[in-house]
């Protein structure tokens, strides 16, 4: 009989896992080794665990099953994905349990050199949705005001209130103020050249052209600038982006901040905001961050992604991409359901 016909017995071996399984076809797990395929859960009650990051093996589905089970966390069916079709196969696997299994599931999965996740109603690729980013550190691999402050020369300092503030050791506000008043009177030729050359976080582009391509709608909201926000518009295909703006005399930076300052709340109302007006359903609203800032906005959406966050950030999140391409995000976003 065909595999998609039979049952499907798993066995340790380094085989790819679709040489086995059929990408996006659920299968019930019988017994620990022993799959048949069925139906999809049809559940909001339970959790879709994701393990992505690699090829995945046969070995690799059955030492997830043996990992969940030790780790005493009930599973009844699982199925491979491809959000892409230059992705690799993710794994899903559902347990009706709804208690909070974040940690087991990040744990477990870093043992197999996976990236793991435990989701109970993930948003889907194939509806409308909105994705809010943070800008420094997220959707650019730097923080701009430690690289203004390192042309300045007041690298140290500023980045020293920077790691507080991110790590949720000092009000935001406070820091921001702070460290925006050591750049008073850099020259704004200075900056030009890193507002031109904004090095982007790896496959955040493909990951907003995925997203574009199944309307979606993109926006940053930073604690960074507007002015580097804003250069950010076109490359990402942004919808909006909200920053703070640097007051600007002479050619130079002043040392004051202009307006109502970004902050956690203000990126949450702004994630609240774009998702009324582009009519969005809450399930289907995305923040991504990577600081205490962050947490706020993210709470506030469908899914909370961490991304390379501080420890507190990767704790709190539904989910974390900890290593590797945004892309990633993607897996989130494709379970069969």
């Amino acid at each position: 009989m065909s595999k998609s016909l039979a049952s499907i017995q798993l066995r340790a071996t380094a085989e790819p896992a679709q040489q086995c399984l059929t990408v996006a076809n659920w299968y019930h797990i019988e017994n620990d080794d022993q799959l048949r395929p069925g139906s999809s859960p049809l559940s909001e009650d339970g959790q879709y665990l994701c393990f992505f990051g690699a090829e995945l093996n046969e070995a690799d589905v059955l030492e997830v099953l043996r990992l969940c089970q030790q780790a005493d966390i009930e599973v009844t069916r699982l199925a491979l994905y491809q959000p892409t079709a230059t992705m690799t196969p993710g794994l899903v696997v559902y347990t009706h349990s709804a208690r909070d299994v974040r940690a087991p599931i990040r744990a477990l999965a870093a043992q197999r050199g996976l990236q793991g996740a435990a989701i109970s109603q993930p948003p889907s690729l194939l509806k409308p949705g909105l994705l809010v980013m943070d800008m420094d550190s997220t959707a650019i691999t730097i923080e701009c005001i430690d690289e203004i402050a390192r042309l300045a020369g007041v690298y140290d300092e500023v980045a020293a209130v920077t790691a507080q503030a991110m790590a949720g050791q000092l009000a935001f506000n406070d820091s921001l103020y702070q460290r925006v008043a050591k750049l008073s009177g850099v020259e704004l030729p200075l900056i030009q050249q890193l507002k031109d050359n904004l090095p982007l976080m790896e496959g955040v582009a493909q990951l907003c052209a995925v997203l574009k391509a199944h309307h979606w709608h993109l926006a940053i909201a930073s604690g960074g600038f507007t002015w580097f926000a804003e250069a950010l518009k076109a490359p990402l295909q942004l919808d909006a982006v909200f920053a703070n703006t640097l007051e600007i005399a002479d050619d130079k930076l002043t040392g004051k901040v202009l307006g109502e300052v970004v902050d956690g709340s203000k990126k949450a109302e702004v994630l609240k905001s774009l998702a009324e007006q582009f009519g969005i359903a809450p399930k289907q609203t995305v923040a991504m961050g990577d600081g205490a800032n962050d947490l706020i906005m993210m709470a506030a959406a469908g899914l909370g992604v961490a991304v390379h966050g501080k420890p507190k950030v990767v704790e709190q999140a539904d989910a974390a991409i900890t290593r590797g391409s945004l892309t990633q995000l993607l897996y989130l976003l494709s379970v069969p359901v």
